[in-house]
C-alpha cells in the first residue's frame, strides 16, 4: 500500500479500536464521575504518555530489527498477523456481555498521582506492548523507514485517544450508560475482532 493508503487505513482501524472500551475507558469514566473532569484530564495525559512510551519502544526496536535483518522483520510481522487473527476470532466468537466502570482501580492522592496512575496503568499493561508490536507493522509500506513512520502512527493513535477520552470526560454519564448496554459492548468487540482478522489476513495474502 502507499503511504496515504496506510495512514488512512490505520486511522480507521485505530479509531475503531480507540472506541472499544477497556481499562483506560473505565479509568477515565470513573475518575470523571467521582473526582471531576480536571483529574480525569490528568489521568488522560498519563495514559497517552504511556502510549508514546510503548510506541517509541516498538518503533525503535522494530526499526533496529529491520536494519539488521529483513527476514527477521518479516517473521515478526507474520507472528503479529497470526496473533491478530487469533485475537480477532476470539472477540468475534466470545464478545463481552457487559462493561462495568466500577472495574477501574480506585486511586488516591494529589493531582500528580492521577497522572502517574494513568501512566502506569498503560505502561505496566503488557497487552499494550503486544498490541503495538502486532498492529503497527501491518501498516508499514514497503521502502518506508520503520521507526519514523511507526512513531507517526503512534501520534495518530494518541490524537484519536485525545479526542475520544476528552469526549468521555465531557459526557461521562450518557456515555457510561451507553457502554453498559450489552448489545453495544458485543458489537464493539465483534467489530474490533473483524478489524484484527482483516488486517491479519491482508498481510497473509499480500505479495511483497
Amino acid at each position: 500500500m502507499t503511504i496515504v493508503q496506510a495512514l488512512l487505513a490505520f486511522t480507521v482501524a485505530a479509531g475503531l479500536l480507540t472506541l472499544t472500551p477497556g481499562l483506560d475507558t473505565a479509568l477515565i469514566l470513573r475518575t470523571a464521575a467521582v473526582e471531576g473532569p480536571r483529574r480525569a484530564v490528568l489521568a488522560m495525559v498519563g495514559i497517552l504518555a504511556g502510549c508514546f512510551v510503548w510506541g517509541g519502544l516498538v518503533a525503535v526496536g522494530l526499526g533496529a530489527v529491520l536494519q539488521a535483518s529483513a527476514l527477521a522483520f518479516n517473521i515478526l510481522k507474520w507472528a503479529g498477523a497470526a496473533y491478530l487473527v487469533w485475537l480477532g476470532i476470539g472477540l468475534i466468537l466470545r464478545p463481552r456481555h457487559s462493561f462495568e466502570v466500577a472495574n477501574a482501580p480506585a486511586m488516591k492522592g494529589g493531582d500528580t498521582a492521577w497522572m502517574r496512575r494513568g501512566f502506569l496503568s498503560n505502561v505496566l499493561n503488557p497487552k499494550m506492548g503486544v498490541f503495538y508490536v502486532s498492529f503497527l507493522p501491518q501498516f508499514l509500506p514497503a521502502g518506508v523507514p520503520a521507526a519514523p513512520f511507526m512513531l507517526l502512527l503512534t501520534t495518530i493513535h494518541v490524537l484519536l485517544g485525545v479526542a475520544w477520552l476528552s469526549l468521555l470526560i465531557a459526557a461521562t454519564q450518557p456515555i457510561a450508560r451507553v457502554l453498559k448496554r450489552g448489545a453495544v459492548v458485543r458489537w464493539l468487540d465483534r467489530a474490533t475482532g473483524g478489524v484484527f482478522v482483516a488486517f491479519g489476513l491482508r498481510l497473509a495474502l499480500e505479495r511483497r
